[in-house]
């Protein structure tokens, strides 16, 4: 009996260190896939996107990408004159805590950050509008994290999307039938990671009828309700442009991002068509960016007096 418990033990001891063994190389291999859900997307996980030396030189030369666009603005029923900066750089990012990592960690996720800023006037008062998203440059699952932020006269406004077992909302609004809200909603495409994927492999983007969160810019400026729609997503090329086309079903809305068919895929322009404007006063606009400069650039590092004429170098 001994002898047969003895043997037992010794077996149970070599399938534990087996195990052990295994996860460990398992680490080795895939340092970012044995989060827990609570930190990443695991029920839309997919394999990790190799990264091809190509994507490497340009996204981790220790640089950022500028680009500044003329900016015709849709508010309050009239077309206003304006800027735009999308701002693309690479990053290490913590999914625990869902913030840009201080240093190495062995969870940490390399992503792809956009900040998309946006300046016009509405009259005697200034709009400043801006989201960021981080997307895993690996293209093998949702955003982590999205936000937005608009300020004028009037108050401020933010929104904040964070990618956990489910997406979590939090929004804060000076309108009382906003104010603080918090919301839960199932994992579907974003519009605000569509800019990112572009970049990544414009190739895996989403395309067909599909089921898509509006960017949170829409909500929040439209005073909508928080949820997905449904969209017809299309993707057509012509001399070296292509363009990514959402048409909402509801008919409200329309977007139509151009960017250049060639890697590194720099966004060119884009036009968002919808209805603007209040009472007699609303009407279908469409609003319109078009690429102006960019510079690859260490923008952070960039922050003294004699920098501000690099301002100069994107027509800002």
């Amino acid at each position: 009996m001994k002898t047969v418990f003895y043997a037992f033990s010794t077996l149970l001891s070599v399938l534990l260190i087996g195990c052990k063994q295994s996860l460990k190389e398992q680490e080795d291999k895939e340092p970012f896939a044995l989060a827990s859900a609570e930190k990443v997307d695991t029920t839309l996980e997919k394999t990790k996107q190799p990264l091809s030396q190509e994507f490497k030189n340009y996204w981790y030369a220790g640089n950022a990408e500028i680009t500044s666009y003329v900016l015709e603005q849709a508010r309050y029923g009239e077309l206003r004159k304006g800027s735009a900066v999308l701002i693309y750089v690479t990053e290490p990012f913590l999914p625990n805590k869902q913030v840009k990592a201080d240093g190495n960690n062995a969870d940490n996720i390399p992503v792809l950050k956009l900040n998309t800023t946006k300046n016009y006037l509405t009259g005697i008062y200034p709009y400043s509008i801006m989201a960021s998203t981080f997307y895993p440059v690996y293209n093998n699952q949702h955003a982590l994290k999205t936000s937005f932020s608009a300020q004028e006269w009037c108050g401020q406004v933010y929104a904040q999307l964070n990618n956990r077992d489910k997406f979590e909302v939090v929004s804060h609004s000076y309108f009382e039938s906003e104010a603080d809200q918090e919301i839960k909603l199932p994992k579907t495409h974003l519009e605000n990671e569509i800019w990112n994927i572009i970049r990544i492999n414009p190739e895996t983007l989403p395309v067909g009828t599909i089921e898509i969160l509006p960017s949170l810019e829409y909500f929040r400026l439209k005073h909508k309700e928080v949820k997905a729609l449904m969209a017809d997503a299309s993707l057509s090329k012509e001399e070296g442009v292509s363009t990514y086309t959402l048409s909402y079903q509801n008919k409200e809305r329309e977007l139509k991002i151009q960017f250049n068919t060639a890697f590194p895929h720099e966004i060119v322009g884009w036009e968002e068509t919808f209805v603007s404007g209040y009472g007699t006063n609303a009407n279908k606009i469409t609003s319109k960016a078009k690429k102006l400069k960019q510079l690859k650039t260490p923008y952070w590092r960039q922050n003294s007096n004699k920098d501000v004429i690099l301002r100069d170098s994107l027509g800002l």
